[in-house]
């Protein structure tokens, strides 16, 4: 592998303004390598500003769980006051673009992309739901979940939380967290919340040196009193919140 910066974005949920905030970021760093996990357009924010800054910008970018949902809505949460509010906002071509993501990509040597995990793009690869709450996956876990993934760098978004892992075998696994949403609740398969603490977007860089890595996590100030007060005008109270305090509690 080459040296180079990659920067890792992932879970916009159509947050154009911490979107924007992110890509100047990357742009001041001089980082010219992005790469998207994601749910980009769900959520009752602004899915078409977000589309055009991403086709623009023609990211690589792979199709998570509720990227899914808005071309498939009869599978997942038919009813999502979400999903009508994304697809009355998209045109065919924008849909067209959802419908052409692939679950899992490949965009540079020896690095592996995908949402959730490489079979599921709504389970977490870093961490577990139990009973008991939400914990760290094992190192065997880990390797089972990437059985058959080879590459050096595996990239995964969907439970919103920064982290990685380093296996021992050499592979390296990072969530780059959310850009666009730092806290939610869930009931699948138990009840459960995922927060960050701060309303702050987030992302990663990956200096890839050889086979050697350092890996930066970055929180990026934001207008996530605008995001927050969308969310609100557009009747998602909860995001409201969750956007502007980065707590799923409140």
């Amino acid at each position: 592998m080459n040296s180079r910066k990659i920067a890792v974005i992932s879970d916009i949920h159509g947050n154009r303004w911490a979107l924007e905030a992110v890509l100047e970021d990357i742009q001041g760093r001089k980082i010219r390598n992005i790469i998207n996990l994601g749910d980009s357009l769900y959520g009752q924010l602004d899915p078409v500003g977000t589309f055009d800054i991403l086709k623009k910008e023609d990211i690589p970018s792979v199709c998570g769980n509720q990227d899914r949902e808005i071309i498939e809505p009869g599978e997942l949460n038919p009813d999502s006051e979400s999903i009508q509010f994304v697809k009355e906002q998209l045109t065919d071509e924008q849909l067209k673009w959802l419908e052409a993501l692939q679950t899992v990509i490949y965009p540079f040597e020896d690095i592996c992309a995908f949402h959730g995990t490489p079979q599921s793009d709504s389970e977490y690869l870093l961490e577990a739901v139990t009973d008991k709450g939400v914990v760290r996956r094992s190192e065997n876990e880990l390797k089972g979940i990437l059985s058959g993934i080879d590459r050096k760098l595996i990239l995964c978004g969907h439970s919103h939380l920064p982290g990685s892992a380093q296996l021992k075998d050499g592979r390296l696994i990072i969530n780059p967290g959310s850009v666009g949403l730092q806290a939610y609740s869930d009931d699948t398969p138990y009840p459960h919340v995922m927060e960050t603490g701060t309303p702050h977007a987030r992302y990663s860089v990956a200096h890839m040196d050889g086979g050697n890595a350092v890996i930066e996590q970055v929180t990026v100030p934001y207008d996530w009193e605008t995001a927050s007060k969308t969310a609100e005008n557009n009747g998602r109270n909860e995001w409201a919140l969750w956007l502007k305090t980065g707590r799923a509690l409140g």
